[in-house]
């Protein structure tokens, strides 16, 4: 995968299904996917590669996702949904390819997962960063995203990024793979003092219980999980800092590194809904703003 500090994107649904359910769904579905077909077909020697060619002949592709809500997740009613598959059936469909499949896996399994074949394309609303972009191609971020985090109500210790936690000594939570681990890193928190917990869920009972004082997740993730705590709530979003500068991150769709014909179709439909506003449209109804709609490139956070 990804290093693990990394992240994708994460976040609540607030009709979504209870935890147990989502693990319950993607583990069924998991089942089917396996039973059909546990890897996809060989990489071409095409320049460019080959695969939406095969797509469509199949008439199916496969998307890997992580079952986080709202990126990629399967419902109470076990079917797909999340602002990637929901994204990647519309542009799909123009490419010539009606269906999508869900294969779930871990987080930190998505890279290894699409490089090994398993699936045809990541959509799990991964961040794009340098160290994913050594290992995968992105499609041009469908979405921006700036961080927030879960404190106690009133924000007893007034933390608002991640120098405030170190200066005051907070203890500090985020989940496993997160990017937000190396932004608390670099802000001066040891690494070896940091709870790394599974998911968003996890994070809030953290700091509910008094285990945290703080979990960092994406402000979606935040905003969307503390809805109905009595307990927690979500600080304002912020930018991280990282070179010294206001740091945006963007998440993507990933492509194996010799899929570019199908990673640069993808970026031409994904550019007509942007300017349609139909983006938006699509992914509106899992929690996101217009301040979120984004013109950044993937040459951009890959640091090209």
């Amino acid at each position: 995968m990804a290093p693990p500090h990394r992240h994708s994107r994460h976040g609540v649904h607030t009709n979504g299904p209870s935890r147990r359910s989502l693990l319950a769904g993607v583990t069924a579905i998991g089942a089917l996917g396996a039973a059909g077909c546990s890897r996809v077909a060989s990489a071409s020697t095409v320049k460019g590669g080959d695969l939406l060619r095969r797509l469509r002949a199949q008439g199916v592709v496969r998307l890997g996702i992580a079952g986080e809500i709202p990126f990629g997740y399967i419902d109470k009613n076990g079917d797909l949904t999340g602002e990637a598959p929901e994204l990647a059936r519309v542009i799909f469909k123009r490419l010539g390819v009606d269906r999508v499949q869900p294969v779930p896996t871990e987080f930190g399994s998505l890279i290894p997962g699409l490089n090994s074949q398993q699936f045809d394309v990541v959509a799990a609303g991964m961040y794009v960063n340098p160290d994913r972009c050594a290992q995968v191609i992105f499609a041009d971020p469908d979405y921006q995203m700036l961080d927030a985090f879960i404190v106690r109500k009133g924000n007893p210790k007034g933390l608002h990024n991640y120098r405030d936690i170190v200066a005051k000594k907070a203890k500090f939570a985020t989940g496993t793979g997160y990017a937000e681990i190396q932004y608390a890193i670099d802000a001066g928190y040891k690494q070896s003092d940091i709870l790394i917990v599974p998911d968003q869920v996890a994070g809030l009972n953290a700091v509910e219980a008094g285990r945290a004082d703080v979990f960092s997740g994406t402000a979606l993730t935040v905003r969307e999980v503390v809805k109905k705590s009595s307990k927690a709530e979500a600080t304002r979003a912020f930018a991280p800092i990282v070179d010294g500068k206001r740091h945006v991150d963007g998440g993507a769709f990933a492509f194996r590194p010799a899929e570019t014909n199908l990673r640069d179709a993808f970026n031409v439909e994904l550019r007509k809904l942007k300017k349609s506003g139909e983006l938006f449209r699509i992914l509106k109804p899992f929690g996101f703003t217009e301040a979120e709609m984004t013109d950044l490139t993937a040459k951009e956070l890959c640091g090209g």
